[in-house]
């Protein structure tokens, strides 16, 4: 029994990584280039951004603004980085509302698949499995999905039913 479950979850493991090799151009044949491709967006992203803001809306709970500083960076291989330090006073409202922070430091290390279709961006993050229910409102297996305004790069998360969890928005490094 314990063998056959060792298999299904490879087997889901190799599906899931040949659809995230797919989703980042890696399938076989060229990548698109040019203005809406996948190609395209990796290269507007890649680089480091600034936290504008970043807006936490827990089930439930009142709206939680981060108060604090980060930054988010891209290369051109999908690898990603996000630090984000925040105060103590809002340290302690993301703990109540079940996000921990060690000490107010919240990050991210990781890979991730552009979605042109979808407007998404999905983590694969690495020591973390790929698979395993959504939960809370910064759930990294959600994709963000994202648009840009004025040279600001916004990332949604919603839940299940479209509601709005998260709201990150990141202005490009000079």
């Amino acid at each position: 029994m314990r063998r056959m479950k060792t298999r299904v979850l490879c087997a889901a493991f190799v599906v899931m990584a040949a659809g995230a090799a797919a989703t980042l151009g890696q399938k076989g044949g060229p990548v698109e280039t040019g203005r809406g491709s996948t190609d395209a967006a990796r290269r507007f992203l890649e680089g480091r951004w600034g936290l504008l803001t970043y807006d936490i809306y827990p089930h439930k709970r009142p709206a939680i603004r981060l108060d604090g500083q980060g930054s988010l960076a891209f290369d051109r291989f999908g690898n990603l980085d996000v630090q984000i330090r925040v105060n103590p006073e809002t340290a302690a409202l993301l703990d109540a509302a079940g996000i921990p922070s060690a000490s107010g430091f919240l990050s991210i290390v990781g890979r991730v698949a552009v979605d042109m279709q979808a407007r998404t961006l999905t983590y694969f993050l690495e020591g973390q499995p790929p698979l395993g229910a959504p939960s809370g409102p910064l759930a990294l297996n959600r994709p963000r999905h994202w648009r840009v305004d004025d040279g600001v790069l916004t990332l949604i998360t919603k839940g299940d039913a479209g509601e709005l969890l998260s709201v990150g928005r990141w202005q490009k490094a000079p």
